[in-house]
């Protein structure tokens, strides 16, 4: 069954490269990002879980967990973990869960039969401390995913989060951003003391909250 924005993540408990985990446990207060690869001692996965693991400070510091997953076996992943690092110039130091039996993937829907019948695509679930998933993300099996842009759209979830705001198009932290419009001008002067630019009544930029 497909997983949709607003729906609690569903709990499991795994083994994973860091030992076993309760997912909803282990988020604690914490955001998190569950992501998918199709299978160890692969190219694009490489270079991903590479990526990943030298963004790790950046999703720190916005109080984000990452947690991995493919469809092979943790001491599979332990073997892949030094090609990862003597490849990719960075160590693996989140966990990455071992589903073999595709407990997790299947929880997740992370097969897409119509793509492959077993290994898992691309998925990304960012989960909030309230265990609701925020934001899914599916890429094919041949595409890498973008940090960047996954850091882009963890920082609009956490400002959206906070504030009654939302964020334009290309935006980046630090841009302007909408003012929702359940929001009324006399609430918004209160609400944003930077103050606002209305282009419409319905459209109303103003600074971001927390800069």
């Amino acid at each position: 069954m497909a997983i949709r924005l607003g729906d609690t993540a569903p709990d499991f408990t795994a083994e994973t490269t860091q030992g076993t985990i309760h997912f909803h446990e282990w988020l604690g207060d914490s955001w998190g990002i569950l992501f998918s690869h199709p299978k160890d001692f692969t190219p694009v996965c490489t270079t991903e879980l590479g990526a990943f693991a030298k963004a790790k400070p950046e999703f720190d510091k916005r109080n984000t967990k990452l947690i991995g997953l493919s469809v092979d076996s943790v001491a599979s992943h332990e073997k892949w973990a030094s090609d990862i690092e003597q490849t990719q110039g960075q160590a693996l130091n989140f966990p990455v869960i071992g589903d073999e039996d595709h407990r997790v993937a299947d929880l997740y829907d992370m097969i897409h039969p119509n793509a492959n019948d077993t290994l898992t695509v691309r998925s990304v679930f960012i989960v909030g401390p309230d265990k609701k998933v925020k934001l899914t993300l599916t890429y094919p099996a041949s595409t890498g995913r973008n940090v960047d842009e996954i850091l882009r759209v963890l920082d609009s979830l956490q400002l959206s989060d906070k504030y009654q705001v939302s964020t334009p198009v290309d935006w980046r932290d630090g841009d302007d951003v909408i003012i929702s419009t359940a929001i009324s001008d006399d609430e918004a002067k209160v609400k944003f003391p930077k103050g606002f630019t209305a282009l419409r009544p319905y459209l109303r930029l103003t600074p971001q909250p927390n800069k």
